[in-house]
């Protein structure tokens, strides 16, 4: 079962496949999130500001748009774009996964970030997910590194590391709320 806040025009099997994408492209995972946190993003500002080359720019612009994950804020050019933060919930097998704009935004580091991208490669997007819910808890001061080594099985220098990673993100979107 899943619930999305995307709009309801756009099917929602496109919605997923794009969503899978956020997940497995950062440089799409940069654009919706520069999208999100600016206000009347063009096409222009991705280019310059993400180093974006313009056709990959406007690829994944209009591939967002395709699935109502951004939308025109301004109808004549150059356009602007926006967006709301997305949520959808992922049930399976007993599990509950949220996909929210954290993790999108997490994996979009993961080209800048090396401590990111290791965490992935050895520990794929759902290990990334759940260690930013302990990310949320380190930034609330209610565990520590420790707590989350012992509990993931994880080395005390790896969860430190991680959390040190996923805390700029945490706090970023806290403060967005």
């Amino acid at each position: 079962m899943s619930q999305s806040t995307t709009p309801p025009e756009t099917p929602p099997i496109e919605q997923l496949r794009t969503l899978i994408d956020l997940l497995e492209n950062p440089s799409l995972a940069q654009i919706y999130v520069y999208v999100l946190q600016s206000d009347g993003a063009t096409v222009e500002n991705l280019i310059t500001d993400l180093e974006i080359p313009q056709g990959t720019a406007y690829e994944y612009v209009r591939k967002l748009e395709d699935a109502g994950l951004v939308t025109k804020t301004r109808e004549e050019r150059p356009y602007e774009f926006g967006t709301e933060p997305l949520s959808i919930t992922l049930s399976t097998n007993g599990e509950t996964r949220v996909i929210t704009a954290e993790l999108v935004d997490a994996v979009g580091r993961r080209e800048t970030d090396g401590d990111i991208d290791v965490y992935l490669d050895r520990h794929g997007i759902d290990g990334l997910a759940t260690a930013l819910e302990y990310a949320h808890e380190y930034v609330d001061g209610t565990v520590n590194h420790r707590i989350m080594a012992r509990e993931l099985d994880l080395s005390p220098l790896e969860a430190e590391i991680i959390l040190q990673a996923l805390e700029a993100v945490v706090l970023e979107h806290r403060y967005d709320e």
